[in-house]
């Protein structure tokens, strides 16, 4: 089911909060690298659109507000590319490996008295964010470094 822009947009909000960034997982998953990234061009992004508007209009002249536009445009939407690209894959259902991973984690989790969420039989990248912030919150550091 295609899902709209907006709740892509929202998702992907959602999933970067939810996203835990842990120096263990960043060998493991492209998600950690893209929240950072996302993060930084959502914070950097609108004022450099601002700054790189302003210097072609001073540098070139207000004959090229097109170009300029374009430009400030394209820096507007890395922000929007990355939020796109974690609601998308917060939607996605985990491969086998990690759905087995997923698997042996909520099972420890819910030995040691974890308050987690029932077992879904086809995780999807958000429920393995949410089962990850759990665990590195609540668990100690010697109980969760047996699975990185």
């Amino acid at each position: 089911m295609a899902q709209s822009v907006t709740t892509m947009l929202k998702d992907g909000q959602e999933y970067m909060k939810t996203w835990p960034l842990r120096k263990e997982l960043y060998a493991l998953f492209p998600d950690c690298r893209v929240v950072a990234a996302t993060r930084f061009a959502i914070k950097v992004m609108p004022p450099l659109a601002v700054l790189a508007c302003a210097s072609i209009i001073n540098v070139m002249g207000s004959e090229h507000i097109p170009q300029a536009i374009a430009i400030g445009a394209f820096f507007l939407s890395m922000p929007m590319q990355g939020l796109l690209w974690l609601g998308h894959r917060s939607n996605q259902t985990l491969p086998p490996a990690i759905q087995s991973w997923y698997q042996e984690i909520h099972s420890k989790m819910r030995e040691q008295g974890c308050a987690v969420q029932r077992y879904k039989g086809k995780p999807k990248y958000r429920e393995l964010a949410r089962l990850l912030k759990t665990a590195f919150e609540d668990l100690d550091k010697a109980f969760t470094r047996n699975w990185f």
